[in-house]
C-alpha cells in the first residue's frame, strides 16, 4: 500500500484510509461486531494504516469497535477521532446539539482515550465547527492536551478556510476532513487552496458519494427509513436519475482502465493532490477490496481533462444533506 503525508505535519498514512462509522451506524443494514473487528484487522494486513471514527458514531459504540480491532496493532496503525457534540456517556445517547467548550473537549478526549484503548489520540478532529466557541478557544484547548501527550494532532471536519486560518495560528492544523468527491466539490473553491498554502492535509470523507458513485445505486434503490440516504434529498429518485449522468461517465473511464466507477472515483480524488488521503468506508471485504485497487489505477493528464471536461456539463441535482444537518457544515 502506498504511503502519503498529510501536509507538512510529518504525519504518515496510507494512500487510503478506512472509515469505520458505517460498522455502528447510518446505514443499513448494521453488521455484526465481530465481522467488523475482522474486516478492520484485514484491512491492516492489506496496508491500511489510517482509520476514522468519532465519540458520536453510535454514540461510542464504534470507538470501542475500533479500539478493539486494532488493540493487537498499537503504534503501527493512525486512529483519527473526533469530539464536539453534546452526548450522555452513561446513557449512551446523542443529547444533540454541538459543545467545543474547553471543559468538554478535555473530558470527551479523556474517555476517546479509554474506548479506543490508546495512551495518546493520533489525530483529534473538531467534528462541527461549534459558532458559540471562538475556533481559538478551541484549537488552545486541544494545543493543551497536546502538550499532556494525550493527543499527537489536531483537526477540523467540515470547517470554512477563515476558521482553519484562525485556528492554524494557535495551534498547527493536521488535516481538515470534509465531504469531497466527483459529486461534491464546494472545498475546491477555497478550502483546498488554504490548505495548500499552509502545508494542512486533506482527508476527504464520502469520496463514494454514500455508495452512489460506485454504481450500484440507481432510481429504483430503496431505502430504509434508518438508513441516513432516505432523507437526503441528493437520492430521491428523481435526483438519482439526473445524476447517474456522473456514473455513466465513470463508467466510461473505467472500460477503458479495466476497473469499475467507484476506483475511478477514488484514484480521480488521488490525483488531485499528493496530500489528499480519502477514507471510503465499507462493511463488505468485497467492496473493500475493490477499494484498495484504486491505488493503482492510474489517470494520466488526459484522463483527468476528459473527467473534467465532462463532469463540467454534468449538474448534480438535490443538496447533500437534510436541511438540519447541512446547517452544521461551514463550507
Amino acid at each position: 500500500m502506498q504511503k502519503r503525508k498529510l501536509g507538512n505535519s510529518g504525519l504518515e498514512v496510507s494512500a487510503l484510509g478506512l472509515g469505520c462509522m458505517g460498522m455502528s451506524r447510518s446505514f443499513d443494514p448494521i453488521p455484526e461486531r465481530q465481522e467488523m473487528i475482522a474486516l478492520i484487522r484485514t484491512a491492516v494486513e492489506r496496508g491500511i494504516t489510517f482509520f476514522d471514527t468519532a465519540e458520536v458514531y453510535g454514540p461510542f459504540v464504534n470507538e470501542e469497535l475500533v479500539g478493539e480491532a486494532l488493540a493487537p496493532f498499537r503504534g503501527k496503525v493512525v486512529i483519527a477521532t473526533k469530539f464536539g457534540f453534546n452526548l450522555e456517556p452513561i446513557a449512551r445517547v446523542n443529547l444533540g446539539g454541538l459543545n467545543s467548550q474547553r471543559e468538554h473537549i478535555k473530558q470527551a478526549a479523556e474517555e476517546s482515550l479509554k474506548r479506543l484503548k490508546v495512551d495518546a489520540i493520533d489525530l483529534f478532529y473538531q467534528h462541527r465547527v461549534d459558532p458559540n466557541v471562538p475556533i481559538e478557544d478551541v484549537a488552545g484547548a486541544v494545543k493543551v492536551l497536546i502538550e499532556e501527550g494525550k493527543v499527537k494532532h489536531f483537526g477540523l471536519s467540515e470547517a470554512s478556510a477563515q476558521t482553519i486560518r484562525r485556528a492554524h495560528m494557535v495551534q498547527p492544523v493536521t488535516a481538515v476532513q470534509s465531504e469531497y468527491s466527483l459529486w461534491w466539490r464546494r472545498p475546491e473553491e477555497a478550502v483546498l487552496p488554504t490548505l495548500e498554502e499552509l502545508g494542512i492535509g486533506f482527508v476527504p470523507y464520502s469520496p463514494l458519494g454514500k455508495g452512489f458513485l460506485t454504481g450500484k445505486i440507481d432510481e429504483n434503490t430503496t431505502f430504509s427509513g434508518s438508513d441516513l440516504r432516505s432523507r437526503i434529498p441528493r437520492f430521491t429518485s428523481e435526483n438519482l436519475i439526473v445524476n447517474q449522468a456522473l456514473v455513466d461517465l465513470l463508467d466510461k473511464i473505467a472500460e477503458q482502465k479495466k476497473a469499475t466507477p467507484g476506483q475511478i472515483a477514488l484514484a480521480w480524488l488521488l490525483a488531485q493532490k499528493p496530500w489528499i488521503v480519502p477514507i471510503p468506508g465499507t462493511t463488505k471485504l468485497a467492496r473493500f477490496e475493490e477499494n484498495i485497487g484504486a491505488v493503482n489505477v492510474e489517470l494520466t493528464p488526459n484522463d483527468l481533462q476528459e473527467i473534467e471536461n465532462a463532469a463540467a456539463n454534468i449538474q448534480v441535482q438535490g443538496a447533500r444533506y437534510p436541511e438540519e444537518l447541512d446547517k452544521l457544515t461551514g463550507l
